[in-house]
């Protein structure tokens, strides 16, 4: 079953966060990842709800995602994106 993670963030340190940006794809595709969104256009249809940049990444499983975020090679850049941004992040299982 797949599960997803989803990402709002909101990018303090533009710089800080674009060197995230260039290292972090390469790992989440190592662990079975995928982007499915990655800051593109919103539109908010319901509710008050307004993310500055949303990221939807879909592995082939809620344990994949797991060992991807606990991993010690996401530890470093987890600091980096910690630090860069203000961020609320969640995993869900697919249907």
């Amino acid at each position: 079953m797949p599960a997803y993670l989803i990402a709002e963030i909101d990018v303090a340190d533009p710089q800080l966060y674009e060197e995230y940006r260039r290292r972090v794809p390469a790992l989440i595709a190592e662990y079975g990842g995928r982007y499915l969104a990655r800051g593109g256009a919103l539109e908010v249809k319901e509710g008050d709800w307004t993310p500055k940049r949303l990221v939807l990444v879909e592995f082939a499983s809620m344990e994949q995602a797991r060992r991807f975020y606990e991993s010690p090679a996401y530890a470093p850049l987890l600091a980096l994106r910690r630090q860069a941004t203000r961020s609320r992040l969640v995993l869900v299982e697919g249907a």
